[in-house]
């Protein structure tokens, strides 16, 4: 079977090569012949790419059932893995459209599961986490349908949508007059708000992690002058975890020779607890402590020595290495430098390296199990040749964005006529310039440099214009403290009205600049609206921003007879009225009106 595109990529970290054929994309790992990835034409529903500029060249393919479909990483050098993803995408991007007209074709059926609460019995679509919201954006979706987060089903899209609104009261009244009272629709409204969804997904999403202190339970005083120290579950795990030596202590000793109570009163109480502690006074005060022959046998001498106790048996990065450049720098007779070196203060090594342990282990307790799977752990790899990309970060990298918006111009022979113009009388100038004498201009540069000790001493600065400059700045600060000390003395219902007409024009504004111009996004995404639904959606924010005047006279009326300066909301409600004015300039001059026959 010929193959349209070819080329080498990793999937889930594994190398392999991508192919197009005729019918399918797959996906074929080294050293192996059966595909291990096999999608038909059919099931191709959008499609996504990283951004120019960005360290690795991706292509992400969206499935029919699968929002979160397969991502693809070209491992070509940058030109080719560059040229490869265009084939691929210019290719997929016309089976897509066919897909798209094909669903378009076909008459609306019922859909299978048509409350939010009652799942689907034959289509099962798995959660998938969502993508950072600083590397990828949600599916887009055509104007249609509610745009749903990678991976998400309906009723977790409406959870989303109800904890963002209720974790912005401004959002949600919005939303209560727009869609409510059906002036827009659900889908229009969170069009372009699909960050917050995706944010508000992700922090769903995280986890809490090990704490990143030490495990040191603190006494506390009681009444009678008595010290005591709260066990909980939670706080035995955790020294369990923390000091592996106590749960040994534990096995063997409860509750064959002391009780679960008694054994922790001893501990507290014992040699062991305050060596575990962070603090080198907790250090110093076990040598007052009595003996306790149970705990005692658990005790370690200190970790005080030049070199620790437990070596590292890891490989370590060359990057973090600190040794790494030591054969660098030959031997001489001075005596070593040791105003860095650790344990010049020889109590201060043990509570060193005890801190190191502890952040060793919470950072394997996040990467998981050496002999597991962890999708966390960096890859070392033995080629040098990728040495480079372990520090070569993608929020390093200046933002660039892929995608713009054609400039549309009137009269644009002009303007280029007038470039060639302005280039014509430069030149001009450049040739005056270079037929300037040299010698006459150094002498004159020499003249005006005589005296100038003297000329320096007769100069005088007029305070007059740092004297305005100074009364100008404080004038406006005095302004800004006066307005914002100054309180609303608005009857309440005129400002709620007025506040009202303000986001809602507002709102009707970004709908109708989203659907005139296409977003300027990072990703280049198939699921756009047609030409037909942007104009519909179009004429409808017109028909909404005519209606603005009205609205804002209303309000002057309703200040008139609540006693209100009219002007007062007159000029409050300019910067809306001239937004609106401008978006209604703009729509007329893309609509001219159509002649009337005579």
């Amino acid at each position: 079977m010929p193959a349209l595109c070819t080329a080498k990529a990793t999937f889930k970290k594994l190398s392999g090569s991508l192919e197009l054929t005729d019918t399918h994309l797959q996906w074929t790992q080294d050293s192996k012949k059966a595909p291990s990835v096999r999608v038909p034409y059919a099931e191709f529903a959008s499609l996504f790419c990283s951004r120019e500029g960005a360290a690795q060249v991706r292509l992400k393919v969206g499935l029919v059932n699968d929002d979160a479909g397969h991502n693809f990483t070209f491992t070509s050098p940058q030109p080719i893995s560059l040229t490869e993803r265009e084939n691929f995408k210019r290719e997929l991007t016309t089976i897509i459209g066919r897909n798209r007209g094909a669903i378009d074709a076909t008459p609306a059926r019922t859909p299978l599961a048509s409350t939010p609460g009652t799942p689907n019995p034959t289509v099962s679509r798995p959660t998938v986490p969502l993508p950072r919201p600083s590397t990828s954006r949600a599916v887009s979706v055509s104007s249609g349908s509610t745009p749903v987060p990678s991976g998400n089903d309906a009723t977790t899209d409406f959870r989303l949508r109800k904890k963002v609104l209720v974790g912005n009261p401004d959002l949600a009244t919005l939303h209560r007059e727009l869609v409510v009272t059906g002036q827009i629709t659900e889908a229009e409204f969170w069009e372009g708000r699909e960050h917050l969804l995706l944010a508000q997904a992700a922090s769903d999403s995280q986890k809490r992690g090990r704490p990143g202190t030490l495990v040191d339970p603190r006494p506390q005083t009681v009444d009678g002058g008595e010290i005591k120290i709260v066990i909980t579950p939670q706080l035995v795990h955790d020294i369990f975890e923390e000091f592996p030596v106590v749960a040994k202590a534990y096995s063997e000793n409860v509750p064959n020779k002391l009780s679960e109570g008694e054994f922790w009163k001893r501990y507290f109480h014992s040699r062991l607890f305050h060596a575990h502690r962070a603090s080198i006074r907790s250090s110093a005060a076990q040598h007052v402590m009595k003996d306790d022959p149970i705990f005692d046998k658990y005790l370690e001498p200190d970790d005080d020595d030049l070199e620790p106790r437990r070596q590292r048996d890891e490989d370590v990065e060359m990057f973090v290495d600190l040794g790494a450049t030591r054969e660098d720098h030959d031997e001489t007779g001075n005596v070593k430098d040791v105003t860095m070196q650790a344990g010049r203060q020889k109590g201060v090594l043990p509570l060193i390296r005890k801190f190191n342990e502890h952040s060793e282990r919470l950072l394997k307790s996040v990467l998981g199990p050496d002999d597991g799977p962890a999708a966390k752990r960096r890859r070392l790899d033995a080629d040098s040749s990728d040495r480079y990309n372990e520090i070569d970060l993608d929020d390093l990298h200046d933002a660039q964005d892929s995608v713009g918006i054609i400039l549309e111009m009137q009269d644009r022979q002009r303007y280029f006529e007038g470039g060639l113009s302005s280039a014509k009388s430069t030149s001009t100038e450049d040739v005056a310039k270079q037929k300037m004498d040299v010698r006459a201009a150094l002498r004159e540069a020499k003249d005006n440099t005589q005296d100038w000790g003297r000329n320096l001493a007769q100069l005088k600065l007029e305070k007059k214009s740092a004297d305005e400059a100074l009364g100008a700045m404080t004038k406006n600060v005095t302004a800004r403290l006066e307005t914002r000390i100054q309180k609303n003395d608005l009857p309440p219902n005129l400002f709620r009205q007025m506040a009202t007409c303000q986001t809602a024009a507002n709102e009707f504004l970004r709908q109708y600049w989203s659907s005139v111009y296409p977003p300027a996004s990072e990703l280049q995404t198939l699921a756009t609206p047609t030409l037909a639904q942007r104009a519909t959606k179009e004429a409808k924010m017109i028909g909404y921003l005519v209606k603005t005047h009205e609205k804002v006279d209303a309000l002057v009326r309703t200040a008139r007879i609540e006693g209100v300066e009219p002007g007062r909301v007159e000029i409050a409600m300019k910067p809306v009225l001239n937004a609106v004015d401008k978006a209604l300039a703009h729509h007329r001059a893309r609509r001219p009106p159509i002649p009337r026959p005579t």
